[in-house]
């Protein structure tokens, strides 16, 4: 097992209601808040942010696996790759249409509102849309 440590990231993704994922990959790709990063084995130790947005799952040079995640925080070290989500949904499972359906019922919800978690949830869901292959800008 020492080998797979030296030549592989060790992902993990933990929601507030589960481990999602654990699995030895060669590269993952996190959206951070300062723009999307590459964690590679011996990556230097990160701490940051993460924002609505794509995580995807290398193996070679083929994404294996692509979730969408709400948001969060990561870590980064020579071993491997933490994420705790606030949620997360495998891209496989998001219509474009379920997607922009949560956008429009975000922004209504929005309108009457002045809460943050309104605000909040128009842009996870924007970035849904964005991720299904959709406009976020269509009303």
């Amino acid at each position: 097992m020492a080998n797979i440590a030296k030549t592989k990231v060790v992902f993990e993704l933990v929601t507030p209601t589960a481990l999602a994922v654990s699995e030895d990959v060669d590269m993952v790709v996190v959206p951070g808040i300062e723009g999307d990063f590459g964690v590679l084995p011996g990556h230097t130790l990160v701490l940051t942010t993460i924002r609505p947005g794509v995580i995807s799952m290398y193996i070679g040079d083929e994404i294996t696996k692509s979730l969408f995640v709400e948001g969060g925080f990561a870590e980064a070290n020579p071993e491997g790759c933490t994420v705790l989500a606030e949620g997360v949904t495998d891209i496989a499972e998001i219509s474009a249409e379920d997607a922009q359906a949560r956008l429009v019922a975000a922004r209504d919800a929005l309108v009457n509102s002045d809460d943050t978690t309104a605000d909040n949830e128009v842009k996870v869901a924007e970035a849904m849309v964005i991720a299904a292959g959709g406009n976020a800008t269509q009303h």
